[in-house]
């Protein structure tokens, strides 16, 4: 029998026709596969309750971390929900599921605990010139550059995302530190802010993590990170350390450059193709 494979996608973004059809061809290579989904599946909570629902049925784990999209509370949407209840609401659908989340025991894959992160940022990936987030968020506003969590990710009952960001961090270092092994550590947002060196618009790093998590792979003995959000599908080595971005995209990035995407990629050989050249997008 083969041996099962620890895979992983993100950013999925099934409102869009196209990345749904994707979505209903992601399938294990073994029945043993697991599969990691390291956000963004999409804004709805219906959405998100189906691909879920769809891919737990087919591997045989399934570990969902947030991305800002899911954490929207986006005016198409059905429920009202904000900020942390909308998260623990969607925390509640995945157990329904069978679909481990940051708040589930850790489970373990051939040697190595795979810690499902939720950290969010604090604006501290600021761009050049700027010495804190208030001078770093006006460079933004002035370029022109401002993610659309600005108006949809709602902190409620923290009195800024940075807060939120602040009380993750917290929480998510307690629980690493109890692990006694190799890790496998996966996040939607970097842990370290070298993935966002080729974004086309700089000033967009700053919604893209927090300098908190830089030392967390050598910490907790990481083999690999996971993460997505920047739409950059690559593998870079960080401090020894490969951080390997699982990302699908919108359809129109895949599409500008005759590309289809891959449907997922495996954690411990991750071949991609590497568009640092490219540059990443503004995934809003």
């Amino acid at each position: 029998m083969a041996q099962p494979s620890l895979l992983a996608v993100s950013d999925l973004h099934i409102g869009h026709k196209e990345n749904r059809q994707l979505c209903e061809q992601i399938l294990p290579r073994d029945r043993n596969d697991w599969l990691i989904v390291a956000g963004d599946v999409g804004e709805r909570i219906s959405d998100i309750e189906w691909a879920l629902g769809l891919l737990a049925d087919r591997f045989a784990e399934v570990i969902w971390v947030p991305g800002n999209h899911e954490l929207w509370t986006h005016p198409s949407e059905e429920s009202e929900l904000r900020g942390l209840a909308r998260y623990e609401r969607l925390v509640e659908l995945c157990r329904g599921l069978g679909v481990h989340t940051p708040e589930d025991p850790f489970l373990v894959f051939e040697g190595c605990t795979v810690a499902p992160l939720f950290t969010l940022y604090d604006y501290s990936f600021r761009p050049q010139g700027a010495r804190d987030s208030e001078e770093g968020l006006a460079i933004a506003h002035k370029a022109g550059v401002v993610c659309t969590d600005e108006y949809l990710l709602h902190p409620d009952p923290y009195p800024s995302r940075a807060g939120w960001c602040a009380d993750r961090i917290e929480y998510s270092e307690k629980r690493l530190a109890e692990i006694d092994g190799p890790t496998v550590l996966v996040n939607h947002w970097p842990l370290v802010r070298e993935p966002t060196d080729v974004l086309w618009y700089p000033e967009f790093a700053q919604w893209c993590g927090t300098t908190e998590s830089r030392d967390w792979a050598r910490r907790f003995d990481a083999r690999a990170v996971v993460y997505g959000h920047l739409h950059i599908p690559r593998t870079i080595t960080v401090d020894g350390v490969p951080h390997v971005e699982a990302s699908l995209g919108y359809p129109r990035e895949w599409r500008r450059h005759g590309m289809r995407p891959e449907l997922y990629v495996d954690v411990f050989d991750p071949v991609r193709p590497n568009l640092e050249t490219v540059g990443a997008r503004v995934s809003g």
